[in-house]
C-alpha cells in the first residue's frame, strides 16, 4: 500500500474513525485502525465489536492494500505533522508515515485479522437536518443514567410519531424531552441509543447535511457526511415517561433564565455537588426566592422577579439537575410548574412546546 494524502485531511479523517478504537479489549487488533487504499480513496474503518465507523478520504493512491496500524500512535503521528503532503506505505506489517523533514517506522498488524465492517440491512429510517439532530440531542443526552444496571435508563428514546421528531432521556431522578415539528411524512420510527453515541454524533462538526438513522434488527446505523456508524441497540421497553406529566399545576412562575440559572449556581457554592436549593415560590409578591443553608458553613438568599400565578409553594431541588436542565432551555425566559413540596417540578420553554424538563424533588430540611 502506498498513498499520499494532506496532514490536515488526515488528521481529520483519524478524528472521526479513533472514536471506535477499543481501549479495553484484550484483542490487541481491535486497538488499531484500518486503511484500505483502491483507486483514489482511503477507507478508514475501527470498531470495538459494539461501535463500528467507517470514513471514506481521497487520496493519491500509488499502491492498492490495506493495513492496520496502532490507532493512538497513528492519531498522535499524524497531529504532531506539520499541514503539507503526508507520505504513507507498507512493507507487510511495517509502515512507513513521512511529512517534509519528518520519518517515521511503525510496526502494524496483520489486515487479515480486521474483523471487517458490520453491513447490515435495514428497514425503519429518517432522515433529519444535523443542527437539528445535534441542537436536540445536546438537551437530552446528559439525562441518561450512568448505571448500567438498568441499561434502557442510559440510552436516548428517539420517536417519530403524530408528526414530531422528539427525544427522551431520563435517569429516574429527572426527566428530558425535546421534540421538533416534523414534514418526514407518514410513518413511525422508535428506538433507543446509548445516549453516550448520540452526544458523540451531536459533537460531529456541524454543516447543513442530513443525518440519516436507520434500524437494523439488532442495530442503529447511523450515516452522516460520507462517515457511517453502526452501533448495537440498546434493547427493552423504554418507561412509559408520558404518565409522569401532569395534566395541570397548583403554581406556575415565569422567570428569566438565565437569572434563575446564576441564582441557583450561587446557592450551591455553600454546598457539595449535587446539594439542594429550596425554591419559596411567592404569587402575593411575584418572586422565587432560591435559598440554601449548611449548619457548618453558612447560608444564602437570593430574589429572583418572576410572574407567579397560582398558589405559594415551597420545594427543593438537586442543584446540579435544576443547572442542567436551565443551561439547555431554549429561551430567554422558562416556566416552572408545581403542583406541591413532595411531586415534581416541571421546566417549561415558554415560547414553544418543544422543551420540557421534569425534576423530582428532595425532602424540606
Amino acid at each position: 500500500m502506498k498513498f499520499s494524502i494532506n496532514q490536515t485531511e488526515l488528521s481529520n479523517a483519524l478524528a472521526i474513525v479513533q472514536k471506535g478504537v477499543s481501549t479495553r479489549s484484550t484483542l490487541p487488533i481491535l486497538a488499531g485502525i484500518y486503511l484500505e487504499a483502491h483507486h483514489d480513496s482511503i477507507v478508514f474503518q475501527t470498531t470495538d465489536l459494539d461501535l463500528s465507523i467507517q470514513f471514506t478520504s481521497t487520496a493519491l493512491v500509488e499502491e492498492a492494500g490495506s493495513a492496520v496500524l496502532p490507532g493512538k500512535l497513528l492519531v498522535d503521528i499524524v497531529k504532531s505533522l506539520p499541514d503539507a503532503a503526508v507520505h504513507v506505505s507498507t512493507d507487510g506489517e511495517t509502515a512507513t508515515i513521512t511529512c517534509d523533514n519528518s520519518s517515521f517506522s511503525i510496526k502494524g498488524l496483520s489486515a487479515q485479522d480486521w474483523p471487517g465492517f458490520p453491513f447490515v440491512k435495514t428497514d425503519q429510517q429518517i432522515s433529519i437536518p444535523f443542527e437539528t439532530f445535534s441542537s436536540m440531542a445536546k438537551k437530552v443526552s446528559n439525562v441518561v443514567s450512568r448505571d448500567d444496571s438498568r441499561p434502557i435508563l442510559t440510552g436516548v428514546l428517539i420517536t417519530l410519531e403524530d408528526g414530531a421528531l422528539k427525544m427522551v432521556a431520563t435517569d429516574s431522578y429527572r426527566l428530558s424531552v425535546t421534540q421538533k415539528a416534523s414534514d418526514m411524512g407518514e410513518g413511525e420510527f422508535s428506538a433507543v441509543i446509548s445516549g453516550a453515541f448520540v452526544a458523540e454524533l451531536a459533537a460531529l462538526p456541524k454543516s447543513g447535511d442530513d443525518i440519516s438513522i436507520a434500524l437494523a434488527e439488532n442495530q442503529i446505523v447511523v450515516s452522516y457526511r460520507g462517515t457511517s456508524f453502526v452501533n448495537r441497540r440498546i434493547e427493552g421497553k423504554y418507561p412509559n415517561y408520558k404518565q409522569l406529566l401532569p395534566s395541570s399545576h397548583a403554581t406556575r412562575a415565569v422567570v428569566d433564565t438565565a437569572a434563575l440559572a446564576a441564582a441557583v449556581k450561587r446557592a450551591a457554592l455553600l454546598g457539595s455537588s449535587g446539594s439542594s436549593v429550596r425554591f419559596s415560590v411567592s404569587p402575593e409578591a411575584q418572586i422565587i426566592t432560591i435559598s440554601s443553608v449548611r449548619q457548618d458553613v453558612g447560608s444564602t438568599q437570593e430574589i429572583v422577579p418572576a410572574q407567579v400565578e397560582g398558589d405559594p409553594c415551597e420545594i427543593a431541588f438537586n442543584s446540579s439537575y435544576v443547572g442542567e436542565g436551565l443551561n439547555s432551555a431554549p429561551s430567554d425566559t422558562i416556566a416552572l410548574e408545581l403542583q406541591g413540596s413532595m411531586k415534581p417540578g416541571i421546566f417549561k420553554d415558554t415560547r414553544s412546546e418543544d422543551y420540557l424538563y421534569l425534576v423530582m424533588p428532595v425532602r424540606l430540611s
